[in-house]
């Protein structure tokens, strides 16, 4: 019997299995995959390594910074920031048709950049900003108030509105068209007012960290050990069968799988539930070049960018994906120690929104021919907003929707998971609950930051 039954080695998943190890509980972790991490994972292909998912880590703030998620994460697992060993960003921007915006960690870049290009907005956008720099993550109130219709509210220029968007729904908006104020407030905070890092090693180090801590303090992690069903009695969910048949059995189950995912595992839930989930996907392709970017004169960390003045944040409508705007970022371009030399070659990554039905129907040669295909319109996309590197690619791999899928068994490859989130963390059982995505907290630090907060709520107080 273990006190705690964890679906999904995550960063959530994994998080909330190093917290109630330090109080001794009993918990087991199921990962259904050979590897750990879901979406923020890594592979190995042709010799070379590289990263599912991650492109920053946000959430950044410099050293000594006592509050805000990343120091509440170090502080309740016991890391310290050399574990993680974070390098900041060199620096990101928006680029929209004529007009773009340079931001860093700090909103110090990004208010002069609104008062050089909009000086007409920089005491409206000031207010704004005093309006969320206050916001409490767990305000269920801000999840039901359309985020344009503050901004409506507050700013007078399309264009900015669509601006500042575009950055915050790409990294972590599960609605199409609009986001929920308080997922905005959260997005803005971690990307604007804190910002963006990243390991030199890349995910696997906080991977790795994770693993080694939780393991150390006499956790179990099971590979292979995808859940078939949550056995339900009485309102109360008693254990999990695996999908070899094996059965174990848990006085709470903590699901980093998504909200959809984990009501259809419970074998008391006989509605259809697939209508409820996300439908936002990404395709990536990645290019490795015979020289940094920098040296081609890409000096940018992440570029956001759209190709018109409003803002395409939808499903795709009739192809497999839509170029018309996208995320461009380079693991080179950001400040490394010294001491660690360089990466071993330069990269660029470039999502775009992608259909998965579309991905998913293909036959396999089609599925290999258009990857092929899109790879080529993805990067043809990006060359318009930054220098043409296509004369300097050595490699390249491609992810879709697909793959997607298969790292996190997300529905529909929704990279965000469903629309609808849980602050609380609750289901209709009053043992089972949900961590990372579908509770409403994203990115590393954020998914970390959920298992902890649910840990402490749910399975701590007992």
């Amino acid at each position: 019997m273990y006190d705690t039954i964890i679906i999904g080695a995550g960063m959530s998943g994994l998080a909330a299995g190093i917290r109630l190890a330090y109080f001794d509980q009993r918990v087991c972790i199921l990962e259904r995959h050979t590897t750990i991490g879901g979406l923020n994972s890594f592979y190995r292909l042709g010799g070379r390594d590289y990263d599912v998912g991650l492109h920053a880590v946000t959430n950044y703030v410099p050293k000594g910074t006592r509050r805000g998620p990343l120091a509440r994460a170090l502080k309740q697992l016991r890391f310290t920031r050399d574990d993680f060993a974070l390098a900041p960003q060199i620096g990101s921007r928006i680029a929209f048709p004529g007009v773009h915006l340079d931001f860093g960690n700090g909103l110090e870049l990004l208010e002069s950049e609104v008062a050089a290009k909009f000086p007409h907005e920089v005491d409206n956008f000031r207010r704004l900003v005093a309006r969320l720099i206050e916001y409490d993550d767990l305000d269920e109130e801000s999840f039901q108030i359309s985020a344009r219709d503050v901004l409506n509210d507050t700013l007078s220029d399309p264009l900015l509105i669509e601006m500042i968007l575009c950055p915050l729904m790409w990294y972590g908006n599960a609605r199409e068209h609009d986001m929920d104020y308080g997922q905005f407030c959260i997005m803005f905070r971690s990307i604007f007012l804190e910002g963006f890092a990243r390991p030199f090693a890349g995910v696997r180090l906080i991977l790795k960290n994770l693993v080694r801590k939780f393991r150390a303090l006499g956790g179990e992690l099971k590979l292979r050990s995808g859940v078939e069903r949550i056995h339900v009695e009485d309102g109360r969910a008693v254990g999990v069968v695996l999908d070899n048949g094996e059965e174990l059995q848990g006085r709470r189950i903590l699901s980093s799988a998504g909200l959809v995912e984990t009501l259809r595992l419970c074998d008391d839930v006989t509605e259809p539930v697939e209508s409820r989930a996300g439908r936002l996907s990404f395709c990536e392709a990645i290019s490795v070049l015979d020289r940094e970017p920098k040296a081609l004169g890409y000096d940018r960390t992440i570029l956001f960018f759209n190709d018109s003045e409003q803002f395409h944040w939808r499903k795709p409508d009739e192809q497999l994906c839509d170029v018309r705007t996208g995320v461009i970022c380079s693991p080179n371009n950001y400040a490394y120690d010294p001491a660690d030399g360089q990466l071993p070659d330069g990269v660029i990554r470039m999502t775009a929104l992608a259909d998965f039905d579309r991905w998913s129907n293909l036959p396999e040669d089609q599925y290999r021919l258009e990857k092929l295909r899109w790879y080529d319109r993805i990067v043809e996309s990006a060359v318009r907003f930054v220098p043409d590197f296509r004369g300097h690619v050595v490699d390249t791999d491609m992810f879709t929707p697909h793959t997607i899928r298969r790292f996190t068994w997300h529905d529909n490859g929704a990279v965000y998971g469903a629309p609808e989130k849980r602050l609380d963390g609750t289901t209709h059982l009053q043992n089972v609950f949900l961590c990372g995505t579908d509770q409403g907290f994203v990115g590393i630090i954020g998914s970390i930051v959920s298992g902890i907060s649910i840990a402490n709520q749910h399975c701590l107080r007992d």
